[in-house]
């Protein structure tokens, strides 16, 4: 199933985000890692460019997300446009990101993104991601649960073709017609 901007632009509008209408437009000044300077405090996430949390994102996305979806780097692009907005929740995405870059980096001397699935995979897993409950004030594991594995998940299956996926034709804000609500299952 091939995951598009259209989708990353449904689930925006599914969760009231703003940033939909913006879907595509860049903040400038924080797309590539060059243009604002160094990171003042990577590790707190502060001034960590935009792009370096896209990428991350991204490679988390690949490894998280169920092979039977393609277009993951353009649906969680869309999906960030709207999302890192400046908004308190965008910043502990940011921060999040940080906390995992900080891990792959002391652990596998290497991005998340420059790390080979199963290492990235494994990034997660030593964190303890993937036991951890989602809480956006907690600890490492349990911020990296909520801000970055969470927010993928919650991106895809708030999707119309994510939603397919799990047998939700219509996802909440996706209108679908009083057609499909009269239909029976498949």
């Amino acid at each position: 199933m091939e995951l598009t901007r259209r989708d990353a632009a449904a689930a925006l509008a599914a969760l009231g985000a703003t940033g939909g209408v913006a879907l595509g437009v860049r903040r400038p000044g924080t797309g590539e890692a060059g243009e604002r300077g160094a990171p003042s405090d990577e590790a707190a996430g502060e001034g960590l460019p935009d792009e370096a949390v896209r990428e991350s994102m991204r490679a988390v996305a690949a490894v998280v997300y169920p092979e039977a979806v393609s277009g993951v780097d353009a649906f969680v692009d869309g999906f960030l446009d709207g999302r890192l907005d400046g908004s308190a929740h965008g910043e502990g995405i940011r921060a999040a990101v940080a906390d995992a870059e900080s891990a792959a980096r002391s652990w596998y001397d290497a991005s998340i993104a420059d790390l080979p699935a199963s290492d990235r995979e494994a990034v997660l897993h030593e964190l303890g991601v993937d036991t951890a409950e989602e809480d956006p004030h907690g600890t490492t594991a349990e911020r990296v649960r909520y801000y970055v594995v969470n927010e993928l998940l919650l991106a895809l299956y708030s999707s119309p073709t994510g939603g397919e996926l799990v047998g939700i034709e219509n996802p909440q804000g996706y209108a679908g017609g009083a057609e499909s609500y009269t239909r029976g299952p498949p």
